[in-house]
């Protein structure tokens, strides 16, 4: 990914060449803090108010004071994209830590978090999005806190890291039988019609492009249930697919090297892959019709 060079830093911005932090930082030595990654298309945020949202949830389960308010950063955001001149294809990540402090397992008194923020191009991956990807199960061994969107992502790493030994894009992740999600996305399974996905509990992160599937659900009349679906029926599953900021909507055609169906992407998946398309395209428009 290419990074551009103006980055956001508190509420300042400067090059990125001049950002540093001590290395006591507690999102360095403990992984204590959180981030968003949102989509841009043609220099246009996509489902920013959903990200800022999911940021102040995430902020306030595990106590750490944004010094901004929602507008505020939203204000930010919006200025980090003019800044670089931004009209391609991106994302941003946004990283927030609980500060700089003597290293102690206790939250530090009076320290500022660290806040920063930089824009990259990414295009879309048109290739998958048509084709499909493949991917493998792994069992999901990560914390009971998944809805918090934070640092410690090192079980998602490896879920990941395995995913590509095996040739495959994502790593599909189950606990007790049950699938939750993947290793950096959301998974749904179609079966008769329906969309089947797990419940927006504490054990899944309640992805923002997955909100946006269940709207779609609901405009083209698909029935969207939030029930956990097995492991074993995957493999009876007439589509299957995912989705995440950055996969969009994806179709998973293959599981563990078996065809889903008959190993093309689905209609369901088709359907809602168009409704996508259309959303962020009246959200650009209506962006660029209110600056």
């Amino acid at each position: 990914m290419s990074v551009y060079p103006i980055i956001m830093t508190q509420s300042q911005f400067t090059h990125r060449d001049n950002l540093h932090y001590p290395f006591e930082e507690r999102g360095l030595q403990f992984g204590d803090g959180i981030y968003e990654v949102i989509r841009i298309y043609h220099g246009t945020y996509y489902l920013l108010d959903e990200h800022v949202d999911r940021l102040f949830r995430s902020a306030e389960a595990i106590k750490i004071k944004l010094p901004f308010n929602k507008e505020e950063i939203t204000h930010l955001l919006l200025e980090l994209l003019e800044r670089n001149k931004m009209t391609t294809d991106g994302k941003v990540y946004l990283q927030v830590t609980r500060g700089s402090a003597p290293r102690d397992h206790i939250f530090p008194a009076d320290v500022l978090p660290n806040i920063y923020a930089y824009v990259g191009d990414q295009p879309r991956n048109l290739e998958l999005l048509q084709n499909g990807v493949q991917t493998i199960t792994q069992r999901d061994i990560r914390w009971e806190y998944c809805y918090i969107k934070s640092l410690n992502l090192l079980p998602n790493v490896l879920a990941k890291q395995a995913a590509k030994e095996n040739n495959c894009y994502e790593a599909i992740l189950h606990k007790d039988g049950l699938v939750t999600e993947c290793s950096s996305s959301n998974v749904y399974l179609v079966k008769d019609g329906t969309i089947y996905t797990h419940p927006a509990t504490k054990n899944i992160l309640h992805g923002c492009v997955r909100m946006a599937v269940e709207r779609f659900a609901g405009e083209l009349n698909i029935p969207f249930i939030e029930e956990s679906f097995e492991v074993e029926e995957i493999s009876l599953a007439d589509e299957l697919f995912l989705s995440s900021s950055t996969s969009e909507i994806t179709p998973i055609v293959k599981v563990d090297n078996l065809d889903i169906a008959d190993g093309k992407p689905g209609k369901i998946t088709r359907q809602l892959q168009e409704a996508y398309e259309t959303d962020a395209k009246i959200q650009e428009n209506n962006t660029k019709h209110t600056v």
